[in-house]
C-alpha cells in the first residue's frame, strides 16, 4: 500500500511488513503521543543523536518532526509496530517499538541511509531492530518490478562510541568503509569532560 498523507519524500512510500514488524510512515496523529510517553522517561535514547531529548510531546513534534523531516525530500519518518505484541491505540496490528528513517536520499544518486533509529527500551535485544531494518533494506534495494525503489547504495552511519548501532549495522551484512572525523555535533555532547578532545579544529 503506497501512502502518501502529505510527505514530501523523493520516492514512492508505503507500509513495509512481514510476520513479526510492520514499518509504516510516522503520522504525529497516531504516532506522536505513545511514542513520546514511552521514551520521555530514557533520555538516554537520543545520546547519539543531534537532538533531543525532548521536554514535551509538542517540542517532539515541532523540534524532530516538523523541523528535520518535513522540509526535506531526502528524509521520511517511520514507526515501528511490533505484531507479535496485542494490538494498541497506535496500531491495531501490535505495538509501538521505535522509529526509525530514511535520510540523506538522492533520487539522482539512487542512494539512502537508515538513520535516526530509537528503539524503546523493551523492545531492544529483540526480533524488532533485525526485522525492521531488513525490511528498509529490502524496499530500498529491490528493484520496481519486484516492488522496490532500485537503489543502488544503502549506507549505515553512527557515533564510533555507539557500539549498539555498530554491531546492529554488522548483523545486517553492512561493511565498514571508513570514520568520518568530526562530522556530526551532539547536542550537549562532550567529550572526556571537554567541548572538544583538546585537538585544533580541522581547517
Amino acid at each position: 500500500m503506497t501512502v502518501s498523507r502529505d510527505l514530501n519524500f523523493c520516492f514512492p512510500v508505503r507500509e513495509l511488513s512481514n510476520e513479526r514488524v510492520k514499518v509504516t510512515p510516522f503520522r504525529t496523529s497516531i504516532h506522536s503521543s505513545p511514542f513520546f510517553a514511552a521514551s520521555s522517561a530514557h533520555p538516554e535514547l537520543w545520546a547519539h543523536m543531534p537532538s533531543g531529548p525532548f521536554e514535551t510531546e509538542q517540542e517532539f513534534n515541532a523540534k524532530f518532526v516538523q523541523a528535520i523531516f518535513h522540509p526535506d525530500p531526502g528524509m521520511v519518518l517511520f514507526a515501528i509496530i511490533d505484531k507479535t505484541k496485542s494490538p494498541t491505540a497506535a496500531d491495531e496490528e501490535g505495538a509501538l517499538a521505535g522509529i526509525m528513517s530514511y535520510i540523506d536520499t538522492s533520487s539522482a544518486n539512487l542512494s539512502t541511509e537508515i538513520g535516526f533509529i530509537v528503539i524503546l527500551p523493551p523492545f531492544q535485544r529483540t526480533h524488532v531492530t533485525s526485522n525492521a531494518v531488513g525490511l528498509l533494506l529490502q524496499y530500498a534495494l529491490e528493484s520496481p518490478s519486484q516492488g522496490g525503489l532500485g537503489l543502488r547504495r544503502v549506507q549505515w552511519k553512527c557515533s564510533s562510541v555507539n557500539v549498539p548501532s555498530i554491531r546492529a549495522a554488522e548483523r545486517m551484512g553492512f561493511t565498514k568503509e571508513g570514520v568520518l572525523k568530526w562530522h556530526r555535533v551532539y547536542h550537549g555532547g562532550k567529550d572526556k569532560g571537554k567541548v572538544h578532545n583538546g585537538r585544533e579544529f580541522p581547517r
